[in-house]
């Protein structure tokens, strides 16, 4: 979903270099793969056509992390913020 991303960090012989491939329109998503020693990272739109597509050789990947942008739960109830409490009820 928009605001998914992935950072890979590669070894660059003397130094690492990170790149980044962040789903960067509503309904992308980034999809990763391992394939014949080669790391593919793609966002995909929603009728899975690849937009781009980020490729490393396996051996030189030090790390792959994705990171989600954070959803809410249409179930989860809602509570009220801490340090506040409703107001008192007055009756006539």
């Amino acid at each position: 979903m928009k605001g998914d991303r992935v950072e890979i960090v590669v070894d660059a012989g003397d130094t690492t270099r990170t790149y980044e491939v962040v789903a960067s329109r509503a309904g992308r998503r980034v999809e990763t793969a391992v394939r014949r020693g080669v790391v593919e990272v793609s966002e995909v739109t929603r009728s899975g056509s690849v937009v781009r597509t980020a490729r490393f050789m396996a051996t030189r990947v030090l790390a792959l992390v994705e990171q989600p942008v954070p959803r809410e739960d249409s179930s989860e109830v809602k509570a009220a913020p801490s340090g506040s409490s409703p107001s008192p009820r007055t009756t006539s």
